[in-house]
């Protein structure tokens, strides 16, 4: 299979070579957040903290929620469905984490100094770079800087007073007409924090710095070749919702890009990609005093994969195209120390080096039928193959599943297509989507896994079925003089839901465990999520905003599914002039009372938080100098979501303090 993957990278230079013609791109997705993450042009945002870590700003999106096992490294969901049903890129790079605990989600490996935005597409929407069912999260890097501004600098300080958390980055950038060169660094460390009532949260401190490295040079008017160099490396990490620690988590993520772009020609533009990434993952429990037997958990995952990705225009219809593949290795290992020195150690693969290759074919087009309405539609094609590298993966996984092979290959079909009408009053989209992804490396070759959420073992199944998602979803937005009201919906029917079952047959390896489950599927599962969203302007410096969501899931055994987020609101007023702002904000959830028991799930009280951030701006002659700074949880309240992996407790009051001095 792996001619098919040649082929592919044939493909992919064949097409750079004879690409002569070119047209436009109009953004016309749906159901699609952007969140602004470049620190200069945050400058007048009124919500956020500068130095925010790429976790806060994810955690502002509607449909997206953090999963929290500590306070560094939160696993992001999006349509209450976690990153195995996900697809997240970097620059619509693949890249996958080397933690068999999912204590490395990709957002780890990459800090706001990198990013230029995050772009979050809702079930098939997201499907751009690769195959999904709950949506697609790419985080953007900043494009071309061709400015001729020359030498820019600017450097970032901040403070937080819960877990005396610091902060510190520096970004210098030349640009000229035809060559530019970007280099920005950012480190953070706190101490643990304290949730409310000055409660410290053992093992949540960490360590981290970024340091990243881009370039370009412009070979003619329309041609753009540029290298990127990502380092991120974060050490002494505690996961106070778990029983082991990171002492290391570090990754490089290297890439080299052509652009073409031709605002006359049919093919608009033309973005091709060849990139390489390496992360090494190191969990232990060295820190803990007290545990029934000591493990070393290391992890590593290569990933080379390239892409080309046009934009066309004829007549109605506005193309694009993403032709993409990707190798990648993921190899973890378990080392058990018992106790007693007379014990031998213990020895296994957790990930039998899994070897993944893929490629994919990406086409959407959407057609304008009149000047307030058009109609899109995608279809995504591709070959997934797992192989097991370690022939003792193999045959460990044949004592659970005796038809078990070395190789397992999957055709994968993603399409979907969507109405949208503009009025002035309102505008309004209405989507269908049908979806398959493969099984995880986890969920088809994990081994012995042991989750502390319903602390149970799980076994991965190679023979499971693609999961298929039936999608629905629908967006309306009202505009009545200064106020904006808007409904946002989606509804999924997933068949072969995949899920870890009891096998009351297999005795657990981890002490302590509650027994083994295996990784099965339901025949069924639905999700439902419904956002009512609010704003009104009571003037040019006052507003206000709202949100209001509910959502549901059951399995076809009637059971609750785990981890869907309860009611849910947030409600802020807004003072905003050019040179300061200022927001009050409550947010928080009701009672959790559809948890899922089955699935190791409790009950979550209700909460609510208040949260108060302002922000001041100085020009200081062609300088420019910004505060942003506040405080969190200004009632101290003790608190957890049912986010929080275990249930452990959030930060209590924080007082927070960011500045940006940037030199033009």
């Amino acid at each position: 299979m792996k001619k098919i993957f040649i082929i592919s990278i044939c493909c992919f230079c064949s097409y750079n070579i004879f690409s002569q013609e070119y047209i436009v791109e109009k953004d016309t997705t749906k159901l699609q957040e952007t969140i602004i993450i470049a620190q200069r042009k945050l400058s007048n945002y009124r919500q956020e903290k500068t130095l925010s870590s790429i976790d806060a700003y994810l955690e502002k999106a509607n449909q997206v929620t953090m999963i929290k096992r500590g306070n560094y490294a939160w696993e992001p969901s999006l349509n209450n469905m976690v990153s195995d049903r996900l697809n997240v890129t970097i620059d619509g790079m693949q890249i996958f984490g080397a933690c068999t605990d999912k204590m490395d989600p990709i957002t780890s490996y990459v800090d706001v100094s990198n990013l230029e935005q995050v772009n979050i597409n809702s079930g098939q929407e997201g499907t751009e770079n690769g195959h999904c069912v709950g949506g697609g999260i790419d985080l953007q890097i900043a494009p071309s800087k061709f400015h001729n501004s020359g030498l820019k600098t600017s450097v970032d300080l901040g403070y937080e007073t819960n877990g005396n958390y610091k902060v510190a980055g520096l970004d210098v950038e030349y640009s000229g007409n035809k060559f530019y060169l970007n280099t920005d660094a950012i480190f953070r460390e706190s101490d643990n924090y304290d949730a409310g009532d000055n409660k410290e949260i053992l093992y949540s401190q960490f360590q981290k710095y970024n340091i990243s490295l881009q370039g370009g040079y412009q070979l003619a008017n329309n041609h753009v070749l540029e290298a990127n160099v990502i380092y991120d490396k974060a050490t002494d990490v505690g996961y106070p919702a778990l029983p082991m620690d990171v002492s290391l988590a570090e990754a490089l993520i290297t890439s080299v890009t052509h652009n073409y772009k031709n605002a006359d020609a049919k093919i608009k533009s033309l973005e091709s990609k060849l990139y390489f990434n390496t992360i090494t993952h190191i969990m232990d429990d060295s820190k803990r005093p007290d545990v029934p037997i000591r493990m070393d958990m290391p992890g590593w995952s290569d990933t080379y994969g390239f892409y080309s990705k046009a934009s066309l225009a004829e007549k109605k219809h506005h193309i694009r195209i993403n032709l993409n593949g990707f190798y990648n290795r993921s190899l973890a290992e378990m080392t058990m120390y018992p106790n007693d020195p007379n014990q031998p150690d213990m020895f296994m693969y957790t990930w039998p080096d899994i070897r993944t290759l893929y490629t994919g074919l990406y086409l959407n087009d959407n057609i304008a039928l009149n000047a307030q309405e058009s109609i899109s539609g995608t279809l995504r094609l591709g070959f997934h193959q797992n192989k097991i590298a370690k022939q003792v993966g193999v045959e460990s996984l044949q004592i659970f599943h005796p038809n078990t092979s070395d190789s397992k290959n999957r055709f994968l079909l993603s399409l979907s297509g969507a109405y949208t009408i503009k009025k002035s009053m309102f505008d309004a989209s209405l989507g269908l989507g049908y979806g398959e992804r493969a099984p995880s490396v986890s969920e088809g070759y994990g081994f012995f896994l042991f989750n502390s959420f319903d602390r149970y073992d799980y076994i991965g199944n190679p023979n499971l079925k693609n999961e298929k998602a039936l999608e629905f979803n629908t967006r309306i937005n009202f505009k009545i003089n200064n106020l904006k009201l808007g409904v946002t919906s989606s509804f999924f029917h997933i068949s072969n839901y995949i899920i870890g079952e009891i096998d009351d047959t297999a005795s657990p390896m981890t002490i302590g465990a509650n027994g083994v489950r295996l990784y099965n599927a339901l025949n069924n599962a639905s999700i439902f999520d419904v956002y009512l969203n609010t704003s009104y302007g009571f003037s040019k410096k006052v507003s206000f905003n709202s949100s209001v969501g509910y959502n549901y899931g059951v399995g076809s055994n009637k059971e609750n599914l785990p981890l869907i987020r309860p009611l849910s609101y947030v409600a802020e007023i807004n003072y905003n002039t050019k040179k300061f702002n200022a927001a009050l904000q409550l947010e928080g959830n009701g009672n959790q009372s559809k948890y899922s028991s089955f699935y190791g799930e409790d009950e979550t009280p209700t909460y609510a938080v208040l949260n108060l951030n302002l922000g001041n701006m100085f020009h200081l002659k062609q300088h420019k100098l910004v505060f942003k700074y506040g405080v969190e949880n200004i009632l101290d309240t003790n608190y957890s979501t049912y986010a929080d992996w275990n249930n452990i407790p959030r930060q209590g009051r924080n007082f927070y303090l960011n500045a940006s001095y940037i030199l033009f």
